[in-house]
């Protein structure tokens, strides 16, 4: 079975930390959130996996050379996610792939997912939810009706997560910047008919803005939100990197997520997430943030 991760995007909404590390890259419980979602992939079964990059893309060649049934395509100038699709279309076997996109969390059945659209033989199948903040596909049953609003008819979210056929691909312009979900309204015009899956007793976060990462460390870390098995054991509602180096009296309140850092002493540390390699001064008081940088 084969996969693809977009992760190429700028990551502009949480910038000033995109500036140090691409979106894809972002430590989830100190582990990059796309190798996570790699092993998650592999996990469920699927060995031919690609990523494309455009974003301070050496950071992800650099973490990806030795992944074994992993593929990197490097895009010089970012394509979208459809020209990334397209883009792709040469490297992907002649059955369905899965795409994700590289910066959601969720708990959606990758493999259910999968087989539920091998074995109703559908040519393309979006997972869909009910999620009021993006809900702007509008639905007729199970079908994809138009990707804009219609107040007449019920309206469900994009998780980004999604199995198509790859000769539908074909027809995207080759090496310019689109969107898949305007192609998916081309196919539309043209009568090939987009079936979708409703996951609505899953978990999903989009992980696009400071808030919602966040809100997603907020979540793992209060045992709200099911952890990854792929995260390893994790010690709530505070995850320590083994070698963080914490002087002796620093105070932690409510969750706290710290990666391979230093801490000096008499800090104070409340609903944060600080990266590897970074320096937190003595005698500092952070929360509601991430720490990218020395502070």
């Amino acid at each position: 079975m084969q996969a693809m991760i977009l992760a190429a995007g700028l990551g502009t909404r949480l910038l000033p930390h995109t500036s140090i590390r691409p979106k894809p890259l972002f430590p989830i419980l100190n582990t990059p959130l796309l190798l996570l979602t790699i092993e998650r992939l592999k996990n469920f079964g699927f060995d031919h996996i690609i990523v494309n990059c455009h974003h301070l893309r050496e950071q992800i060649v650099a973490v990806l050379g030795s992944y074994q049934g992993v593929v990197v395509i490097e895009e010089e100038k970012i394509l979208g996610t459809g020209g990334g699709l397209r883009g792709a279309l040469p490297l992907m076997k002649d059955e369905p792939i899965l795409v994700t996109n590289g910066d959601i969390y969720h708990t959606v059945n990758l493999l259910e997912f999968y087989n539920y659209h091998s074995r109703n033989k559908h040519r393309i199948t979006l997972a869909m939810h009910d999620f009021p903040r993006f809900n702007t596909v509008a639905m007729n049953g199970d079908t994809v009706d138009v990707f804009a609003e219609n107040k007449t008819l019920p309206q469900l979210a994009y998780t980004g997560l999604q199995v198509v056929e790859p000769d539908l691909l074909q027809d995207i312009e080759e090496g310019k910047s689109s969107c898949i979900v305007d192609h998916y309204r081309k196919l539309l015009v043209r009568g090939v008919q987009i079936d979708t899956l409703r996951v609505d007793g899953c978990h999903w976060t989009d992980m696009g803005t400071v808030d919602d990462y966040l809100a997603l460390h907020e979540g793992l870390l209060s045992g709200k939100i099911p952890c990854w098995r792929e995260a390893g054991e994790v010690r709530k509602p505070y995850c320590i990197a083994t070698r963080a180096k914490l002087s002796p009296h620093v105070e932690l309140k409510d969750w706290v997520s710290i990666g391979e850092a230093r801490i000096g002493d008499k800090t104070r540390l409340q609903r944060c997430v600080v990266w590897d390699n970074i320096v937190v001064h003595a005698g500092k008081e952070i929360r509601d943030t991430i720490v990218s940088a020395d502070v």
